[in-house]
């Protein structure tokens, strides 16, 4: 499968983005597809997952109750809804599928997309 992250953007904090992460490639709806995020000198990290059985989701915990997560298998696209974007929400986002489940390793994914930076500042 290959993934194509696009959505981000400059804006100020408080505002809202909304991330699109597109599959090309067969059986979208066995991939689950997370979103991971590095900052400037910072180490990558995960951000938030969706599976594709019954559509769970995580988020780490600077995240919960800012940013949502959700799938549409018809449009073979999973979207990272962000409001209440803070300063430190900048970094470019990734996204990437692993088979059936949310991997708790970078190397679990078997399919990163390129990166779209978000920028949030004043």
């Amino acid at each position: 499968v290959q993934l194509q992250a696009s959505g981000g953007g400059l804006v100020q904090p408080g505002d809202s983005l909304n991330l699109s992460c597109v599959a090309s490639g067969p059986q979208f709806n066995i991939y689950a597809i997370a979103w991971f995020r590095q900052a400037p000198g910072k180490e990558r990290e995960g951000v938030s997952c969706i599976t594709p059985s019954d559509g769970s989701t995580f988020y780490t915990d600077s995240v919960k109750g800012r940013f949502t997560i959700y799938r549409d298998n018809a449009k073979n696209t999973v979207y990272l809804q962000m409001n209440s974007l803070k300063p430190e929400d900048t970094a470019v986002y990734y996204c990437a599928a692993d088979l059936w489940v949310c991997g708790a390793w970078d190397s679990d994914y078997i399919s990163w997309g390129q990166g779209t930076l978000v920028t949030v500042s004043s």
